[in-house]
């Protein structure tokens, strides 16, 4: 074994100008023996040229699935094996196996050493069972040379303590969760770049108070500026939010999903209303010059084609800094995809090797509007939101909210960016 290529398929084409380095690489690197020499061709940012190797690693998406599988159909004629890992290929094994050599199931920095012990060997397993474990090391010079956004990568750990009825992260984790200590995270972020905010990759970063004041606590003498994907039940905790400030928190993704409480019970996500109402929430926030970005997502059963114009204006009027506005998408293993194939709602079963999907259709039959209205209705909150008006105001809103020109001045970027991008992906085949 002297060569492995990484590969991060593209759900489109097209350049992505808000690609993020897949840490994911940047942990088999380093696990990787320096004897071995690795490639990474990442689709979003580079067009695929296949290079001379002996060994394919790719981390598969459900929205990449059909990507993947054209890559590894061409490596694996050319004799070269090829082994999937992700939570596509975790929820379908046998799927990903028509078009793989072998697939690694839950997370594979467990067994990679073993991966590449057995291709080098020639006996690669068709099945590796990988597991959850702390990510603590990364070599992240395979990033080397690629223009990713230019913000820092950090995982403090994997996996979240709620079950939603759409999400792939509690069918991927189930209720098993890994951290790294709070010292090792503060160490790793005193090494990266200044003028780079920090990404915390996490799902949900609220796992446990202590745990999270622990970090809290180390992050404060770095003085960074950072953001995350954080659970609404923190803001009901006025200590942890004087913290979190202190720390150098500038945004939180916070998924609001929807402003109806009958589709917050279905969705499994009632506990979305123990901080408060949605705008008591982004107002202590923004007390605290912390910008919100935050999700909703339509489909559920209380849903009707008012449901997106709605959204729409209660994120403009309560000065949310980003919002995505999408159409529910039942993933291979949740609870929601089990639920609409028994129902029989499934239009397409599997809308992820269809050719004739394009993103943004709808994927199922909703009970309180058409398909075409659930097609349709999330671009139009996007263009609402995302309108120059809007963003102007928004901004102003900000100026006032936040009254910080460095927030001020990512939150009009990160807005050019996700327009342009919704712009680029939606009615594309993948």
């Amino acid at each position: 074994m002297r060569h492995v290529t990484f590969v991060r398929p593209n759900l489109g084409q097209g350049r992505s100008a808000d690609a993020m380095a897949p840490l994911v690489f940047a942990i088999l690197r380093a696990l990787t023996p320096a004897e071995i020499a690795t490639t990474l061709i990442d689709e979003r940012i580079e067009p695929f040229v296949a290079v001379p190797t002996d060994l394919v690693a790719m981390t598969v998406e459900t929205f990449t699935a059909r990507r993947a599988y054209e890559i590894a159909d061409d490596y694996r004629a050319r004799g070269v094996p090829v082994v999937m890992g992700g939570h596509h290929p975790s929820m379908l094994p046998e799927e990903a196996l028509a078009h793989a050599d072998s697939v690694v199931i839950g997370d594979a920095e467990g067994v990679w050493a073993e991966v590449l012990a057995d291709a080098g060997a020639g006996r690669l397993r068709r099945r590796y069972q990988g597991g959850t474990v702390s990510p603590g090391v990364f070599d992240r010079a395979i990033f080397a040379g690629k223009r990713y956004t230019p913000v820092s990568l950090v995982q403090v750990g994997r996996g979240c303590r709620f079950a939603c009825d759409f999400c792939s992260i509690h069918a991927f984790y189930g209720t098993h969760r890994a951290q790294r200590p709070a010292a090792e995270i503060a160490a790793e972020i005193a090494g990266l770049p200044r003028r780079r905010m920090i990404f915390f990759v996490d799902d949900n970063l609220f796992w446990r108070r202590d745990r999270f004041v622990e970090l809290m606590t180390a992050l404060v003498p770095l003085k960074r500026r950072w953001s995350c994907q954080i659970s609404i039940d923190v803001v009901r905790d006025e200590a942890l939010l004087d913290l979190m400030a202190k720390a150098g928190c500038a945004l939180v993704l916070i998924g609001l999903e929807s402003l109806d409480k009958a589709n917050l019970k279905q969705m499994h996500k009632p506990w979305n209303g123990v901080a408060g109402d949605y705008g008591q929430v982004i107002a202590r926030l923004h007390a605290r010059r912390i910008m919100v970005y935050g999700t909703f997502v339509f489909g559920y059963d209380a849903d009707t084609p008012e449901a997106f114009d709605r959204a729409a204006v209660f994120a403009r009027m309560h000065g949310l800094a980003i919002a995505n506005f999408n159409p529910l998408t039942p993933m291979p293993g949740t609870g929601l995809y089990d639920r609409l194939a028994t129902e029989g709602r499934l239009l397409r079963p599997r809308w992820w090797l269809d050719p004739a999907y394009r993103y943004g259709d709808a994927i199922f039959t909703p009970r309180g509007m058409s398909a075409i209205d659930l097609q349709e209705g999330p671009m139009r909150a996007r263009r609402r939101f995302y309108g120059w008006r809007s963003i102007l105001a928004r901004a102003w809103h900000g100026v006032l909210a936040w009254r910080d020109p460095v927030n001020f001045g990512l939150m009009l970027l990160a807005n050019l960016v996700s327009r342009r991008e919704f712009l680029r992906k939606q009615g594309r085949g993948l």
